[in-house]
Parts: C-alpha cells; structure tokens; sequence
C-alpha cells in the first residue's frame, strides 16, 4: 500500500527555499522536478472550502491578523506568501496542477470549528477521481478513522509527538492528558493506522518501538539527521537540504 512512503523521501511542505515559500505551487513544482514526492497541510475556509495551508492564522506567513475559518477561499487566494508572488492554493489547484506527477502526504489538520463529519466528507470528495498516489495523516485520531473508514484503499496514519504544550491543544483544559494520549499514540488500537509519523528528535520511544507498520519520521534538516532518523523510521520528511531520491531504510 503507497509504496513512496518507503522509497521516496517527502519534502516538508514542498521543495520550498529562498523565494520559494512553503506550501507553495512553485514549491510543490520544484519537489516534482527533483523527484520527491510532497507533504502539505489542508483546512478549511469559512465558505468550507479546502485551502493549502499550515497555520490557523495569516500571522506568520502575512502578518495578517486573522484565522483561515474566518477567511473566504477568495480572500485566501489573494493572500502573498511572506511577500512573494506565490499566493495560497485551494486544494483544488493543488491536485489539478500536481495531477499525479510525484506522490503526496496530505496532512489533515485539524479545525475545532468545523463539523468533522462534512469535512472529511469534503477531503474525500475532492480526491475521489484523483489518480496520483496518496497517503493521508493527521494529529487528530478521529479524522484518520472516518477518512480510513471512507477510503479503507488509501494508507492512512497518525502524525504525533512527544513535544507538546497548552497551545497545541486550542488551550484546553485537559490539554495534558490530550498531550499523552499523543505522545503514546493511545488510539492506534482504535483507528488501526497503517503507518505513524513522528517527531524525529523524539525517536525512539517505547510506542514507536513497538509499531510493526511503515514509520516516518519529520522534519529531517541535514544528512546527519536523515542517518539517525533512519535507524528508527523508514523513511523522512525534510527540508532545508537535498537527500538522496529512492532510497530504501536500513532498518
């Protein structure tokens, strides 16, 4: 099942460097020439429209102090990343220009203001009559489970860490308690994932350990860190450096 997630090394957000911003159309073009295959990260809008993008707000990348839920596809389309001419993508752009030309990781986060039913319901539709190859990953358990249960056909995994805080969790309350649950991957039994990726400085762990299907590890920003991370992992997420394409875990 999606063989790239072994042999092909997947660049964090596209191929993206100086003047190339991250999740970008010419940082998913400049993956495809090189030969790796892409991650990046999908939302939704406040008209529930599907937008690549990593944050929950413009802040960072425009200085824009407003959240994506609140913004129109329109408006988003609009937006210059870090001040270039890259502008942010719909997924729908996305897929029609990549079309299958190198592998994808699609990270779907996660919008506590959305109905989570709709919303996968909407990821999955978008990539119904899609023919590239695939895989899908999140940090939020539950999305897994209903895109698994809608496209059992497709690889789907659990995204966690063992680095966490109040802020990863939208301030909750129990924030802690949600923080372990992440770092032990406590719901795999639930959602049966078929690969996990994690955070690369906190491998090993005993749960990563005992994991017997594929394992990513990310972000990887040098060969030094490709080489411990594939002591433990199959294969990496990266950037800020070119590894070697196809290569096959010693593990």
């Amino acid at each position: 099942m999606n063989n790239f997630l072994t042999t092909v090394p997947i660049a964090h957000r596209g191929l993206h460097s100086d003047g190339i911003p991250e999740n970008s159309m010419a940082a998913y073009h400049a993956a495809v020439a090189k030969g790796y295959a892409i991650e990046l990260d999908i939302r939704l809008t406040k008209d529930n429209q599907l937008v690549v993008f990593h944050d929950d707000d413009l802040r960072r990348i425009a200085k824009i102090d407003k959240k994506v839920i609140d913004c129109t596809l329109t408006q988003l389309e609009k937006v210059h990343i870090y001040g270039t001419r890259e502008t942010i993508p719909s997924f729908e752009r996305f897929l029609r220009e990549i079309n299958g030309l190198t592998p994808v990781l699609i990270e779907i986060k996660d919008v506590p203001r959305a109905n989570k039913k709709d919303y996968i319901g909407r990821v999955v539709d978008a990539l119904k009559d899609y023919k590239g190859d695939f895989a899908v990953q999140s940090f939020q358990p539950f999305l897994v489970k209903r895109f698994k249960k809608a496209r059992p056909d497709i690889a789907c995994g659990i995204l966690a860490t063992a680095q966490y805080g109040k802020l990863n969790f939208n301030n909750s309350f129990i924030w802690k308690l949600k923080g372990k649950l992440m770092k032990n991957m406590t719901l795999n039994a639930l959602v049966k994932p078929d690969f996990i990726s994690y955070n690369l400085p906190d491998y090993p762990q005993k749960v990563t350990d005992k994991f017997t299907g594929i394992k990513l590890a990310w972000v990887a920003h040098s060969e030094e860190e490709e080489l411990h991370a594939r002591t433990y992992a199959d294969n990496i997420i990266f950037e800020d450096y070119l590894p070697k394409r196809g290569i096959v875990s010693p593990r």
